[in-house]
């Protein structure tokens, strides 16, 4: 089996200014690792839309794989990283986004979103630390399928047979 790969973005004014630890990203990390993925990077942005979005295109570039983003996705008025990632996603999975924010009662105050950029699939999660790993442990289980549709555009379903009597339509 292929390994997966994955980066940790941490969004905090503080811990980017160095005035409060990153307890969420470790912890992401070290979750990420046990579950196979072999973590590539790990880096910290201050909040806002520009900010966020800047990294997520910086990692998106030439990189194949995951990017969880934590910290940034509530109510507070420097939580935007929902919008930095909105700013540059191609393509939204708004399943992964519902399945992370039903883990909980306080998942429902959560703003993250989930999608595409090229071959990268983003998560927005939580920077509390219990609410960083109950979300990404939400979806862990699907990661790898929808990594392996992204990246190699494989499509492990098997297909229905063919019914000669039918013409087959051209894609």
């Amino acid at each position: 089996m292929e390994r997966l790969h994955a980066k940790v973005i941490t969004v905090s004014d503080a811990t980017f200014a160095g005035e409060r630890p990153d307890r969420t990203g470790p912890l992401l990390v070290r979750c990420l690792e046990a579950t196979g993925f072999v973590v590539t990077e790990r880096s910290t942005v201050p909040d806002g839309i520009r900010e966020v979005a800047d990294a997520l295109r910086l990692a998106a570039t030439g990189f194949s794989g995951l990017v969880v983003t934590t910290g940034g996705t509530g109510f507070g008025p420097r939580d935007l990283t929902p919008e930095g990632t909105l700013a540059v996603l191609e393509r939204e999975a708004p399943g992964l986004a519902e399945a992370m924010r039903s883990v909980n009662p306080l998942g429902r105050l959560s703003r993250g979103r989930a999608g595409t950029i090229g071959q990268c699939l983003v998560l927005n999660v939580p920077g509390s630390p219990t609410g960083g790993i109950e979300f990404l442990e939400a979806v862990l289980d699907v990661l790898p399928h929808a990594l392996a549709l992204l990246v190699d555009n494989r499509a492990p379903h098997p297909t229905p047979p063919t019914d000669p009597s039918r013409p087959v339509e051209p894609s």
